[in-house]
């Protein structure tokens, strides 16, 4: 069989992602805060990039003009004469390095913007649980060895103030004898906030009842001995256990209860993240009207300078004519993808607010059953890309601050045979747990029933789920005493 060489015509269609394609759907998931920074990693690396100013042009032209004004000195001027006035010498200080030396006297912004930070940002710092607990072991004067093992005391503390480490790992780490250890773990339980330093909740709560001088032999017995049984809520089981009152016992719970399990608490935590919102929705008369928040994000430009390189009859090199044909296409990709992104948002935005009309005017109560692919077909674009768009994405609505994921939810049948949102579903098991009589809470089942009473066909299963995703404890440990 000869081997022979032949042109063959197909015609075929596929898809070939373009770096124009993926920048544009990258920009689509990346948030505002991701955004800005994208824009500003650009405005450095390509220098055809710039940024869009206000006074860009007014100030040197008025400056020029100004200088043309003047008139020319006179004879009689000389050098000697030319002393500095007042106003001159203030122009003289650098402001830029007295502003940062101090931020408190913050006079406006510099060079068009301020990115200082505030000034309850920068007059004192949140204090942590270990800082605490080492300022004061620099207060208690306790032997070297020992204040060796209360500084790895310390360090080994979780966020609840809870010790971690046993005593022998402690006197491993730090080369101290086990009896100083503990000797100096005494000294640390003895420390602000009380109950720190405890290695269970059982010594915890016993550190913080001796600390207030508890007398009741009662509260300590339970302490030492039924604290599982509390966590229960048996109170009448405890009873007969103790052989006393219920009403004995429920005054020793209630002592108990007003201990704090987690000592570290009021240092623990993270710092507060303020969300900014990406869209704001208003209502101005019975129309719904949306604004993109495109505060900070910088308006870009193509810079006239390499515009002129590119002109006809420009005496540029060819390598630099390419360099900077490049670098254009490259910003022009940006801007376009740029102004794409935010007219997708909007799209997306408005046809959410076509389908959840009723939640924006009257409440989560009203929510409706939406997926994405509703949105795609309003729209007239693919799933995965409204799945991009509102990836990372906050609304501020009249009903508050929402995730755009957030109006994406499944659907809860009714009896009737319609349905609802889950959403919906979650708001209504809330408020009923709310309402409830905390000495009787309603268990998940007979929640079920009060819910297909309201036309909400729903399991059991289903509403201890949708109650422990809103972090509710179940009717046990709801009750009170």
């Amino acid at each position: 069989m000869a081997i022979e060489i032949k042109q063959q015509l197909r015609l075929s269609q596929q898809l070939v992602m373009t770096p124009q394609l993926q920048q544009a759907i990258k920009l689509l998931q990346l948030s505002r805060l991701e955004l800005m920074n994208l824009v500003e990693q650009e405005l450095q690396e390509n220098p055809v990039l710039e940024e869009v100013l206000e006074d860009t042009d007014d100030g040197p032209a008025e400056t020029e003009h100004a200088e043309a004004l003047e008139p020319p000195p006179g004879p009689d001027a000389s050098p000697a004469s030319a002393e500095p006035t007042d106003a001159q010498k203030v122009d003289d200080i650098d402001w830029g390095n007295y502003l940062d030396a101090y931020p408190q006297t913050s006079m406006g912004k510099l060079n068009g913007e301020d990115e200082r930070r505030s000034l309850e940002a920068t007059v004192a710092t949140r204090a942590t649980l270990p800082d605490h607990l080492v300022w004061q072991l620099q207060l208690a004067s306790l032997p070297p060895d020992q204040e060796e093992a209360a500084g790895w005391i310390i360090g080994n503390l979780d966020d609840d103030g809870y010790l971690r480490s046993t005593v022998e790992e402690i006197a491993r780490q730090s080369g101290v004898p086990i009896p100083a250890v503990e000797t100096a773990l005494q000294r640390v339980q003895e420390f602000d906030p009380t109950g720190v330093a405890a290695r269970d909740l059982r010594e915890c709560l016993l550190l913080q009842a001796k600390a207030l001088g508890v007398q009741d032999p009662l509260v300590v017995q339970i302490l030492e001995q039924h604290l599982d049984t509390l966590q229960k809520r048996d109170l009448r089981g405890l009873a007969r256990i103790l052989g006393q009152p219920v009403e004995e016992i429920v005054a020793a719970a209630r002592a108990i209860g007003s201990l704090e399990p987690r000592p570290g608490r009021a240092y623990g935590g993270d710092e507060p993240i303020y969300i900014i919102p990406d869209i704001y929705v208003y209502k101005i008369g019975d129309d719904f009207h949306i604004v993109l928040n495109e505060d900070g994000l910088p308006k870009l430009r193509i810079n006239n300078l390499y515009r002129d390189v590119l002109a006809r009859g420009s005496s540029a090199a060819k390598d630099t004519k390419d360099y900077v044909k490049d670098r254009v296409r490259s910003a022009m990709w940006l801007i376009k993808s740029i102004h794409q992104r935010q007219r997708t948002v909007y799209r997306v935005m408005e046809s959410i607010i076509k389908h959840q009309g009723e939640f924006f005017e009257r409440g989560v109560q009203y929510l409706r059953p939406l997926n994405l692919r509703d949105v795609a077909e309003d729209i007239g674009m693919h799933e995965s890309t409204v799945s991009r768009v509102t990836a990372n994405k906050y609304a501020h609505t009249p009903q508050g601050i929402f995730e755009l994921k957030y109006f994406f939810n499944s659907s809860i049948n009714r009896v009737d045979g319609d349905a609802i949102a889950s959403e919906s579903v979650k708001e209504k098991i809330r408020r009923i747990i709310t309402a409830e009589d905390s000495r009787r809470p309603l268990s998940d089942q007979r929640i079920a029933e009060m819910l297909k009473a309201a036309n909400i066909d729903i399991a059991r299963r289903t509403v201890t789920k949708y109650r422990e995703a809103m972090n509710i404890l179940s009717s046990t440990k709801r009750r009170e005493m």
